[in-house]
């Protein structure tokens, strides 16, 4: 093993061959010293290597012209990705979640180096995965190369897999911030959303909860449930609020009584001082996490996800928005058929009902089916709750109109007909 204080000296090149494909953790997990080596050292690999991006923290230095010898690929069009996937740099994975560990430990995406943000060890000598864990445990015995960035300020978080020093090929000791995930703050339409949502979850439920402001607005209008439970591909700020006030308790969980399931954690500093060094916070990989037996096993499991559109006949499209890559097939599929096959659970895709001008409630699709139609469960708007499940198509599109704005009603039904 190899440790330095400067990232001058770190030799990353030296570790990757030309083919290879280099994985790191996503968010605030990101190893931004790693990165910054990697892309000003990029040229002396020798040949052109992959790189597989999840969500960006904002903070990693990669732009387009980094293409020059590296294959960008990712699950994702948010935040800086998409200046990628506008200038052609970003070839895009549309996967299932549940996918990642196998495609990228054993398939034809096999990471070969392994860059990661760990928290320092403990008095075992632990290191931990700190804020994401989920694809990244696999790859821990699988890729030829780990190298790590030993971040003082990393939360140091409970997980499946803690690594020891003999885990490592090369390390880096840093001592700086972790970046923040601010998520938008929700507007009347969002809260209307949210309180139609409210009135459908129960007291004593498990939630898992996906990206965006529909999510969080809400998870926070859950405020006076009691004893909610959490298992969730990701968890953030709102879920830090609700276990503060003593809604999430997860003391009526079916599964992993007592403990909030998650595999990354994305925010701010309230989910950052949550997770840390606490044992009811425990994160897993996505093999347990978005796992359909694991999922259907926890009785009232309520999937909460949003999307871009959905059609009169409850396909969902959740990548494509103007012809522009902006979202990702992601978990939600996993996790809407885990609420489907859960007893008493609720698979739920919200969503306004207008972007700007444009209706979100579509006669057709503009982008991909991200969300078959098969799988559809409960679609809530601000104007209501169209529950699809067990519906035939003609009753599917009378209760979706009655969830679009009023305005594309008309428009809707002259459309369904034709």
């Amino acid at each position: 093993m190899m440790s330095d204080p400067a990232t001058a000296h770190l030799d990353l090149a030296a570790h990757l061959r030309p083919g290879d494909t280099v994985v790191w953790g996503q968010a605030g997990a990101e190893p931004l010293p790693l990165i910054e080596t990697l892309l000003a050292q990029r040229h002396r690999v020798g040949g052109r290597f992959s790189v597989f991006l999840g969500i960006p923290s904002g903070s990693a230095p990669i732009r387009p012209d980094h293409a020059d010898c590296i294959d960008f690929l990712g699950y994702c069009g948010t935040g800086t990705n998409r200046a990628l996937v506008t200038a052609g740099g970003l070839d895009i994975l549309p996967s299932h979640y549940s996918q990642f560990p196998d495609l990228l430990s054993h398939g034809p995406l096999r990471a070969d180096v392994l860059l990661l943000q760990v928290a320092p060890p403990d008095e075992q000598g632990r290191f931990s995965l700190g804020l994401a864990h989920e694809y990244l445990v696999p790859l821990l015995e699988t890729a030829r190369s780990v190298i790590v960035e030993v971040n003082r300020q990393a939360p140091w978080t409970y997980g499946e897999r803690f690594p020891v020093e003999d885990d490592f090929d090369a390390v880096l000791h840093t001592d700086r911030p972790i970046p923040e995930l601010r998520q938008p703050v929700p507007g009347p339409v969002e809260r209307a959303i949210a309180q139609h949502v409210s009135g459908l979850v129960q007291d004593g439920a498990t939630l898992q909860a996906g990206l965006g402001a529909i999510p969080e607005a809400i998870l926070d209008h859950l405020a006076d449930h009691r004893d909610l439970g959490v298992h969730s591909g990701a968890i953030g700020d709102a879920v830090a609020r609700l276990t503060a006030r003593g809604a999430i308790t997860n003391a009526r969980k079916s599964r992993d009584r007592g403990i909030t399931v998650t595999g990354l954690a994305l925010g701010g500093r309230p989910v950052h001082a949550l997770v840390h060094r606490n044992p009811a916070v425990q994160f897993r990989s996505t093999r347990y996490t978005h796992d359909a037996g694991v999922l259907a096993d926890i009785a009232h499991f309520v999937a909460l996800n949003s999307a871009v559109e959905v059609d009169l006949t409850g396909q969902v499209n959740a990548e494509q928005a103007a012809g522009s890559y902006v979202g990702a097939v992601g978990g939600a599929t996993d996790f809407l058929r885990g609420a489907a096959r859960s007893r008493g659970g609720l698979p739920i895709v919200a969503l306004p009902s207008m972007a700007g001008r444009h209706s979100r409630i579509v006669a057709r699709l503009s982008g991909p089916v991200s969300t078959s139609r098969a799988d559809a469960g409960l679609i809530v708007t601000e104007h209501g709750v169209a529950d699809l499940r067990g519906l035939p198509l003609s009753q599917r599109i009378r209760r979706m109109i009655d969830i679009a704005a009023p305005g594309f009603r008309a428009t809707l039904e002259k459309e369904a007909n034709t």
